[in-house]
């Protein structure tokens, strides 16, 4: 959600800040601001609500003024997106200034502590709340410094946050602290920077520390990295990671928007999450994390899948798989409801847990409480050393490379990749997949990036063209059966993420259970019908659409003939293996709803009011 950064050192603070600022755009926002401290030790503070380019036209003229500052992008949480409710906030005395990722839910208990004590408040934040009781614990007690007020504030809070915090009296000093949001620090020559991930700073420095959960820093250039933890002040000392990350990486590389971009990846983003674990020749899937914990996935009384969003399709997906393969009862939950339900688990479980980032919030939550219960935690997530990947007992990386688009596409199909894994190791290890059938899966799978690349040339201009005939349209209906159902569901959330027209995902078979009733000549209709799984039934759900006027858009197999004959358009793709064809049916259902988002005017890759990394609940 939102962006921070943060820099001390020799170099144009200003500088650094903005462009680090635009590299967190990717998260979601809808206001920015900065702080400097000068020379003369004075606070100069801006901020609007809008983007990072309204920030600039406001500050510009800071360029060059400070060595030490910090910006924000901010998501609205506590008050409307608004000028005095963007970050930084300043305490009452004008000292300390803060920036702040999360939610403080026992604010508004703190602010009126405050209000009796005489503090006042300029906005609705909760941000601005905790700036001013770090400056209470500094006017409580003169011999409180600047670093232990803000452990002090940080012990009587409780919610999630990451923040930094600078003070006028300690010049080029840097205040950092998490608790459930995700703060980097990098290690320059007599430099040091603070962000969200580490994409602000990549190109200064391959050197990093990730706060871990619980920890706060103190941070200047006569003293380095003070690490200390929250509750009793032990001092920690940092563990310093090399970046795998490359600017190329998070640059657009000659397309127009990074979902694009990360479309096109998606044949390298799938090989690469395949190499080195699935090796045809060998007959084998290598996966450590499998391996070395076979037996409770094998005597797993169940297999509890938890994500949100697209991730929470993935596992919909996953849980055909292994049910299919691996013959282990699956149930699938978004974690956003699963700790609320009283959820029962055991030390039988296992619990997979799919995020992208590795940062979300109501899955770390539910991901607590079943490590709580005893059960097993697996983790499937696309980013090193995240918080997920932290607290499950083992897990995957999809090897996706960064995903600047707030709409995930390589991501999910990397995920999609992943659980495939899984659910052939399974099967192949407790005897429910014979060799034969594992054999001919496995080498399916391998040429599944070929596939993509063939799909991604032919369906490209196609997929553009039939986007402009559905700029207007304020409602589709996305239908699958099988492992497709929940592509139409993906598919449906693709397009109304980016485009803003409403879109609904089905089982093909539920159509006649409500959906039905809104066909008419305006509504068009997105069916999955490859020619394995159901492919009768889905002719029957054309020939009942076509029968009520509506508009069909098929995704098929080449050569397909009984279902092409009826749809008004029709999206050709390489036949596959039933359990694999989300992963192909995905990706023109990507690029559909990419071109209507842009023959729309959308921000494609910054869908207002959503974020790419949902680190509160």
């Amino acid at each position: 959600m939102c962006g921070i950064v943060g820099y001390t050192g020799f170099q144009d603070a200003y500088n650094i800040v903005i462009n680090g600022l635009r590299r967190l755009e990717y998260r979601g926002y809808d206001s920015a601001g900065i702080v400097l401290e000068k020379s003369d030790n004075t606070f100069e503070v801006q901020k609007t609500k809008g983007k990072v380019d309204d920030l600039v036209d406001i500050s510009s003229q800071l360029e060059g003024t400070a060595r030490i500052g910090m910006g924000h992008t901010r998501w609205a949480t506590h008050g409307v997106p608004s000028d005095r409710n963007s970050h930084p906030h300043v305490s009452n005395n004008g000292k300390i200034a803060i920036i702040h990722n999360g939610i403080i839910e026992n604010y508004d208990t703190i602010k009126i502590m405050l209000n009796d004590k005489g503090f006042t408040f300029q906005s609705e934040t909760d941000t601005e709340v905790l700036v001013n009781l770090i400056q209470y614990f500094m006017d409580l007690n003169a011999e409180t410094d600047f670093p232990t007020a803000v452990r002090y504030a940080l012990n009587e809070v409780y919610g999630a946050y990451a923040i930094t915090v600078m003070h006028k009296d300690y010049p080029g000093v840097l205040v950092v602290g998490r608790l459930g949001s995700p703060l980097a620090i990098g290690i320059g020559d007599n430099e040091y920077f603070i962000a969200s991930d580490a994409s602000p700073f990549v190109e200064f420095t391959k050197e990093a520390i990730y706060l871990e959960e619980g920890h706060m820093a103190t941070i200047s250039l006569e003293n380095g990295v003070d690490i200390r933890t929250i509750n009793e002040n032990s001092k920690i000392e940092p563990e310093i990671q090399e970046l795998k990350l490359s600017l190329e990486q998070i640059e657009k590389g000659g397309f127009e928007h990074f979902m694009l971009k990360e479309i096109f990846e998606q044949p390298k983003s799938i090989h690469d999450t395949m190499r080195g674990r699935l090796l045809v020749e060998e007959g084998i899937i290598k996966m450590a994390g499998i391996w070395d914990h076979l037996e409770r996935f094998k005597n797993a009384n169940r297999i509890i899948i938890i994500a949100c969003g697209t991730s929470w399709h993935a596992g919909l997906i996953g849980e055909y798989l292994i049910e299919e393969y691996a013959r282990i009862p699956v149930e699938v939950e978004y974690a956003s409801e699963f700790r609320y339900r009283n959820p029962i688990i055991t030390d039988k479980d296992v619990v997979i847990a799919i995020s992208q980032s590795g940062e979300t919030a109501d899955t770390m939550a539910a991901l607590k409480l079943a490590k709580e219960k005893g059960a097993f935690i697996y983790g499937i997530c696309n980013v090193v050393d995240s918080s997920i990947a932290r607290i499950t007992d083992a897990g995957s990386y999809t090897h996706a490379g960064p995903e600047i688009g707030v709409a995930s596409t390589k991501a999910f199909t990397a995920q999609l990749t992943i659980l495939s894994l899984i659910a052939l190791k399974l099967g192949k290890h407790n005897g429910n997949l014979g060799n034969a059938d594992f054999m001919s899966l496995i080498a399916e799978l391998d040429v599944l990036p070929k596939k993509i690349e063939e799909v991604l040339e032919s369906t490209h201009d196609l997929t553009k063209t039939i986007a402009k005939d559905f700029v207007n349209a304020t409602n589709f209906l996305y239908l699958g059966r099988g492992y497709n159902y929940p592509a139409a569901l993906e598919g449906a959330l693709k397009l109304k993420e980016i485009s803003y027209i409403h879109a609904e995902g089905y089982p093909a078979a539920e159509m006649k259970h409500g959906p039905i009733a809104l066909i008419d000549e305006n509504m068009p209709i997105v069916i999955i019908a490859p020619k394995k799984g159901h492919y009768d039934k889905i002719v029957s759900n054309v020939q009942e659409i076509k029968a009520r006027k509506g508009k069909v858009i098929a995704v098929v197999n080449k050569g397909d003939q009984q279902v092409s004959a009826m749809a008004d358009y029709v999206i050709e793709i390489p036949e596959t293996s039933e359990c694999f064809s989300p992963i192909v049916a995905s990706v023109p259902l990507q690029l559909l709803a990419y071109y209507i988002a842009v023959y729309r005017g959308a921000n494609v890759d910054q869908p207002r009011n959503l974020a790419k990394s949902v680190t509160v609940e």
